[in-house]
């Protein structure tokens, strides 16, 4: 399917359409090969609130954004090349239904179909991506992940001392190793975590000393970096970063651009595309 729809016409103006509504906020995505396979709005669980969000699964990448005007406007477009995603479905809850967990090595989040068949439709054609991609490249499969992180809402407390309570003037942050909620006195220490980003970045203080193992342990073995250990609040020399999975998050002050956005939430219905060579093109934006 790949191979028939690459140099269609049909392609090429679906890629377009989706430029178009990204506007000048969003990167270039027509490349030579590049196929647009599906679209669709899926729930995106983020830090304050789960959020609709469109998702646009190409040949190679996976690109997701806040919706700012229904089937005309997206903002804050997140790429995702698919040779680094892994799949995990999640248990059905009452609360929770049609869920699964995208992990990379940068960032790991939780999205939601409206149905089990378009969750597994969703799951079936990413995977084949992601296989797609990884022959090609030669890659093996991704092992290491960024921890998703646990909603605010999801706890009163800090989830490492266990007794702050946060409030209006106590405020939650995230450990980026972990991907808890903790309060600012359980996360003063800051680790260089490379994949995530070029500098030292929030951990609790249970990560910060694992990691500070795992560094002297490399050390010991002549495979460590160099530097000295440092204390909580100086960065922890890459090695101890580079050997471990890292958590996600956009931002060192724990409000991505993403998670502020509101997400048109009701504006739209729940609808998915997935294309082939006989598919006419989608009524998705009109």
């Amino acid at each position: 399917m790949v191979e028939q729809l690459a140099h269609t016409e049909i392609n090429r103006r679906r890629i377009a359409e989706v430029e178009r509504c990204f506007g000048a906020s969003g990167q270039p995505l027509a490349l030579p090969g590049r196929v647009l396979l599906g679209e669709g709005v899926l729930t995106k669980e983020c830090r304050k609130r789960a959020q609709p969000r469109v998702f646009f699964l190409f040949s190679d990448i996976l690109v997701y954004g806040s919706i700012v005007l229904s089937g005309r406007r997206y903002r804050a477009q997140r790429v995702i090349p698919l040779e680094e995603v892994t799949l995990e479905p999640l248990p059905e809850t009452r609360q929770a239904r049609h869920r699964w967990l995208i992990r990379t090595a940068r960032k790991s989040f939780v999205v939601s179909a409206a149905s089990a068949s378009e969750r597994q439709e969703w799951m079936g054609h990413i995977e084949e991506g992601v296989r797609r991609q990884l022959r090609a490249s030669g890659r093996a499969p991704s092992t290491e992940h960024a921890a998703p992180w646990v909603p605010d809402k999801a706890t009163d407390i800090c989830m490492r001392c266990t007794h702050t309570r946060f409030s209006a003037l106590t405020r939650r942050h995230h450990c980026r190793q972990c991907g808890f909620v903790v309060c600012g006195d359980c996360s003063r220490a800051r680790v260089l975590l490379p994949r995530l980003a070029p500098k030292p970045q929030r951990v609790c203080g249970l990560c910060y000393r694992q990691l500070a193992a795992q560094r002297r342990q490399g050390e010991g073995e002549g495979e460590g970096a160099e530097g000295g250990e440092g204390g909580p609040g100086a960065g922890s020399p890459s090695g101890a970063g580079a050997g471990c999975g890292v958590s996600s998050g956009d931002e060192d002050d724990d409000d991505s651009d993403e998670d502020k956005e509101g997400g048109g939430e009701g504006d739209w219905p729940s609808r998915v595309r997935f294309y082939d060579s006989g598919v006419s093109w989608s009524s998705f934006h009109s």
